[in-house]
């Protein structure tokens, strides 16, 4: 039996459903909209997060039934990762599918479901809802934090 973590042995499609589902970091970044320039194709992240998204604890208010609120909620596979440019550079799901390690603070390394937002990479207090932005001003939104990992004690090289 291995001693290494799973998500260094197995590839993303060959992971569990409990094992898929620890790997995601609960950081809220793939809740947030994002805009695409259509001549360009660049994706920019927007702080407007989506309806189910709780801004505070960065989890979904119904995820089990998200797609009945949010009929275009992507249900990322092991496929879409290898396609989604806008994944963030600390996605757990990017890093794993790149042959990186995860950053310290990912929950399945600390043990710790909060040093997410302790380390500052996650959305918890930075976005307002959708509920409460027309779409016409979301490119007042804007911004870049979503690509930027802030600390990196652990000596991780994306």
């Amino acid at each position: 039996m291995s001693t290494e973590p799973y998500w260094k042995t197995k590839s993303l499609a060959e992971m569990t459903t409990v094992e898929w589902e620890n790997l995601c970091d609960g950081c809220g970044l793939c809740c947030l909209n994002k805009l695409e320039d259509w001549e360009s194709g660049e994706v920019f992240f927007t702080s407007v997060a989506c309806t189910l998204l709780d801004g505070e604890t960065c989890q979904c208010k119904d995820y089990p039934n998200r797609k009945a609120t949010v009929p275009d909620c992507i249900q990322l596979t092991p496929d879409q990762v290898e396609t989604l440019s806008w994944l963030p550079p600390s996605c757990g799901y990017r890093l794993v599918h790149e042959g990186h390690d995860l950053y310290w603070w990912h929950p399945l390394v600390s043990g710790d479901p909060d040093t997410v937002h302790q380390a500052g990479i996650s959305a918890k207090g930075r976005t307002v809802s959708e509920d409460d932005v027309s779409v016409d001003e979301f490119e007042d939104y804007l911004c870049d934090w979503p690509l930027t990992v802030l600390d990196d004690s652990a000596g991780h090289t994306p």
